[in-house]
Formats: C-alpha cells, structure tokens, sequence
C-alpha cells in the first residue's frame, strides 16, 4: 500500500484522469468500422469470434505425460469426475497425480489436440511470462514501475503503477465494467483495433495505485505491453520459446488487435489443455521444469501471495482464503461472477487458475494432485460447484 500523505492529491489527479479517460471515440476514427462490426458480432456471437488470431508455437514433439503408474486414484472416483466434467459442457478434463495422468476424457467434440479458449486462465500465464522476463533481466522485478515500457505515462498518477499491481488487479484502473456502449471505454479497450492505445491513453484510473483490488482485463491485458516493450519481442513469440518450448509443452494461437497489433494477454489465448496441465505443473515445481529454472527463486511463492484488499488472488492466481459459499471475480464486497463452492475445499494449500466459463485448473502440491477442466459453460441448471471434483479426488485418496 502506499504512503497516504500525497492521497488527496493524487485523488484530485485520478479524478481528472478518470474524466479524461471517458471521453468518447474520436470520429475520425479509421478503425471506427472494424471496432463497431466487432461489438456487433460480440453481441450476436458471444466471445469466440476474434478476428486476428497470432501463432504461439509450441515443441516440435510435445510432451507426452505418462499414465500414472500405479493409479492411486478409484476408478469408482474417476467415473464420477468423467460424468460430472461431460454433463457440464466441458471439452477437457485431466487428473494427473505423482507424475501421471490418472484420468483424461473429452467432450463435445473435442480431443488432446483441440485449442481451447482459456479466457482469464491466460492470465497466469502473463504472470508466468513477467518472471521469465525477469529471471532473463529484461524487468528488473515486480516492483519496477510499468511506466519504465509505457512512457506516456510518466509524470502521471499512473506512473506509481507497478508491474506487480497489473498483476495483482491493484493498479487503480478502473474495474471491469459492461462491454455494449460503442463511446464506452470498456468496449473500445477490449474489442478495438488498436485497443493498447486505449490502454494507455483512454483508460481511466479510478483509485491510488497499490490500494484496492479492483478486477480488470485492462490490467491484465497490460502484460503483453510490457513484455513486448522490456523484451524487444513480441508476446506471442516470447511465450513460445521462453515458457511452452521450454516445457514441452504444444502451443496454439492468441488474439491480437490487428495484424501485427498487440496481443490480448488477459484472456483469450487458445491451447491444448495439456499445455495448461505443464502450466500448473511448472508453478507446483516451484518453476524448475526438469531441472533447469524458469522463474526467479521465490516467485512462485510471489504468485501465491494474497493483497490485503483480495485475501482470494494473487498474481493471476486465486486462493482459497477464508470459505464463502460463492466468490466472484469482482472486489470481495462484491458477487460479480459468483460461482458456487458448496463446501471449503478439503487442501489448505489448494490454488487455481479459473476462468469465464469455468475453466479451472486446481493444483494441490501437497497432494501432488491437478486437476483440469475446460470447455463451454455450464448448464445453469444444476449449477456448476466449483468444489465438486478436487473434494470428490480428494476423498478417494489413500489416508
């Protein structure tokens, strides 16, 4: 948190920013026709209809996880989990423990080689790409200031924003908000051709840097900005050949603005989902990845630590925290997105990446235990439980 005695100040400064970055497009905006064809076909499509997508390529060979040898998983245990996953509308799931897959099936279509949209599980990955940013000196760490690679602003209230608060949703950006209105600056910074410039020149700052939770794609959107401005490479290339190749692991396609635009890094790239398996494997291994270290000493342990104001998120990383029925993605005070967890979930030391839709990967180190789903929503009716299937596995592990 910051010091407070220059808080009323930089209130006065956020106020006027905030009203800045209201204001409406330009009319002579060139890219004003793609922008509103895109918010039509959003509101006529849904999510899946990005109309730049960018290569991420992955290894040459892929890994192939081995099966789990002996399974110490029931196959009673298995079948019910395969059931649960397939009747909720989801295209993958995988248990993998002590180094095997124990279980893996595929719905609607889908197979180990289908790109799957992970939605706000990409953001984690920005996460991941910033410490191997780091860990190769290209930012200095998560306390850099990420006005060092966004020059406009420098000598702004948003100059205080650190990397680390892009990552943690505590850089002051205004929250996520509705996406519809063609003037509103949610919409522009999420579906405009030239959505960074939104970033940084429209988007408004609404609290002190370093204060509040506040959720946002545009902060996490922001992690592609950096990494392409501290690295001198673009971001999908960076994240194929410094964190997918590297683990083996297959690659796939992310959403850009434009043709050789910038990369949306808060939602919206496409993987297989045994890449997002090494994902959640590198972060549970500390960020060794057979033998050789990816990310700096003590990241991870950075990723898994909780802000004040959000006891539930760390660095793209959610957190069990303290049992509520149901948590959303917005600020705790809030049930924006609430999703069910019928009961506490039964590891302390469970963590997640989740996202729109219930993409979820659960990983418990204690238990060597991940588990993985991903697809299309669920049907409203019964709801989907987030406790549902790390319970139902952990129940049936051996005492």
């Amino acid at each position: 948190m910051r010091g407070g005695g220059s808080i009323l100040l930089n209130l006065a400064m956020i106020m006027t920013t905030t009203l800045m970055g209201g204001a409406a497009a330009p009319a002579a905006d060139p890219d004003q026709a793609v922008y509103l064809k895109r918010l039509s076909d959003t509101g006529a499509n849904g999510r899946e209809a990005y109309d730049t997508l960018e290569a991420v390529p992955g290894a040459a060979a892929p890994l192939r996880f081995p099966d789990a040898q002996p399974p110490s998983i029931s196959a009673d245990a298995k079948a019910k989990a395969i059931a649960y996953a397939l009747a909720n509308n989801s295209k993958a799931l995988i248990i993998w423990r002590n180094g095997g897959i124990e279980a893996e099936a595929y719905g609607l279509g889908a197979d180990a080689t289908t790109l799957i949209n992970a939605r706000s599980m990409a953001k984690p990955l920005g996460a991941i790409a910033i410490g191997r940013a780091i860990a190769l000196g290209a930012i200095t760490g998560l306390d850099q200031p990420a006005a060092a690679f966004i020059a406009p602003w420098r000598g702004t209230p948003k100059a205080a924003i650190t990397v680390r608060e892009l990552l943690n949703m505590t850089s002051g950006l205004a929250e996520q908000g509705a996406v519809g209105d063609p003037a509103s600056v949610m919409s522009r910074a999420y579906l405009h051709p030239r959505h960074d410039a939104v970033l940084v020149d429209e988007y408004p700052l609404t609290a002190v840097p370093g204060v509040r939770y506040q959720y946002s794609n545009a902060s996490a959107d922001l992690i592609a900005l950096v990494i392409e401005r501290a690295t001198g490479r673009r971001y999908a290339e960076f994240v194929s050949s410094e964190v997918l190749k590297p683990l083996g692991a297959a690659g796939g396609a992310v959403w850009v603005d434009r043709p050789g635009g910038t990369a949306h890094s808060g939602c919206c790239i496409l993987l297989p989902a045994r890449t997002w398996l090494s994902l959640g494997l590198l972060l549970m291994q500390d960020g060794v990845w057979s033998g050789h270290r990816l990310l700096p000493p003590g990241y991870i342990q950075a990723m898994l630590t909780p802000t004040t104001s959000n006891p539930r998120y760390g660095l793209g990383v959610w957190l069990p925290g303290d049992y509520v029925q149901r948590r959303g993605f917005g600020r705790p005070d809030q049930m924006l997105g609430a999703v069910l967890h019928s009961e506490p979930y039964l590891a302390s030391d469970l963590v997640l990446f989740d996202g729109n839709a219930n993409q979820v990967l659960y990983m418990i180190p204690s238990k060597h235990l991940a588990i993985l789903r991903m697809g299309n929503p669920p049907p409203k009716s019964p709801e989907w439980d987030n406790a549902f299937l790390p319970n139902l596995i952990l129940r049936d592990l051996p005492k």
